[in-house]
């Protein structure tokens, strides 16, 4: 339509399409960040760490092998990247503890409940991350990088851990102290449980997501 017919449509303010432009590179940068995490996930889940280089997954997302080490620094923060995702459920900037459901359990005024929610929620991020977890443990074996990405990962959950036993004795209802339920949090939830009883022994989700809120309420609040 000519301008001198509707003038306003046509005549945006150049600080409005210097604000659009910017926004369209985020969101295509933010897109394609988001197909190296996802083609990277597939890759290490299937090859494992060793086998998949970052040539294969920058072929696999459609980009250059230069731009994910600019991204990404190096192959194994690729793969913490990818782990933060799984855990996470997706790649929004909210941390575990900030998002709604583990505000839920906060909330939450009867310790069972609390603990019977956690362990539905631990359940389903284990369901999520077990492949990737897997593939960081087994590398850390050969590959410091790995070794101390492992570490790192097992130290922040630990920390997650405590942080969760401190609210929990919050409510006086603790049969165990704060450090001794950080500990039994921080083991129930390994990956070596759900790869043992998951994927080595084959129970269901359910099944699994029920063992462990019986587990929590028995170890740390009794029958």
């Amino acid at each position: 339509m000519p301008d001198d017919v509707n003038p306003g449509a046509a005549r945006r303010p150049a600080t409005d399409r210097r604000s659009y432009d910017v926004s369209r590179r985020r969101e295509r940068a933010r897109e394609r960040r988001r197909d190296v995490v996802h083609a990277a996930r597939h890759l290490f889940e299937e090859r494992g760490y060793t086998a998949t280089t970052i040539v294969d997954v920058a072929r696999a997302a459609g980009v250059s092998p230069e731009s994910i080490y600019k991204s990404f620094g190096s192959k194994a923060a690729l793969l913490k990247e990818v782990f933060d995702v799984v855990i996470a459920g997706d790649d929004e900037p909210v941390a575990v503890p900030d998002r709604a459901e583990a505000t839920a359990i906060r909330e939450e005024p009867d310790l069972r409940r609390k603990l019977l929610m956690y362990a539905e929620q631990a359940a389903v991020r284990a369901q999520r991350s077990a492949a990737i977890q897997i593939v960081i443990r087994n590398g850390a074996a050969s590959d410091p990088d790995l070794r101390r990405l492992w570490d790192q990962l097992a130290e922040q959950r630990l920390t997650g851990m405590g942080m969760l036993a401190g609210h929990l004795a919050t409510t006086g209802e603790l049969r165990a102290d704060p450090d001794a339920a950080r500990d039994v949090l921080w083991t129930c939830i390994s990956v070596e449980i759900y790869d043992l009883l998951v994927l080595q022994r084959g129970w269901s989700l359910p099944t699994y997501t029920d063992w462990l809120g019986r587990t929590l309420v028995t170890h740390l609040i009794g029958d």
